[in-house]
């Protein structure tokens, strides 16, 4: 996969992940993660509970051991990395803040529509 797309990745997991963990837990804190993928350094500041950022970080390691050129979605995988109870867990993340996203999109263009 290009850098480009992996940056891509990892934005979109901490973007889905923080909204989820803001939206339904507590005792958040601010964490930092360093990854490197083909020569390129990333930095990602995170606020995220315990669990959720054990959660990310199992995330962005999956996604560093990914082995594909042309990377799939996860869910159509032929060989599938994540364990059966973390895909779970991160497909309920996922589908929490694509709906939570999807509804301030469409409530956004519904203010525009009404000025």
């Amino acid at each position: 996969m290009t850098t480009e797309k992996f940056e891509l990745e990892i934005n979109t997991l901490k973007e889905f992940f923080e909204l989820y963990c803001k939206n339904n837990h507590k005792n958040m804190k601010s964490y930092t993660k360093n990854l490197t993928y083909k020569n390129k350094e990333f930095k990602i500041e995170l606020i995220l509970c315990e669990e959720c950022k054990e959660d990310i970080f199992y995330s962005f390691d999956r996604l560093l051991q990914c082995p594909h050129e042309i990377k799939p979605r996860c869910r159509k995988c032929p060989k599938p990395c994540y364990e059966k109870k973390q895909w779970k867990k991160t497909a309920k993340i996922m589908k929490y803040s694509g709906i939570q996203l999807g509804l301030k999109a469409i409530k956004s263009k519904f203010k525009k529509i009404l000025k």
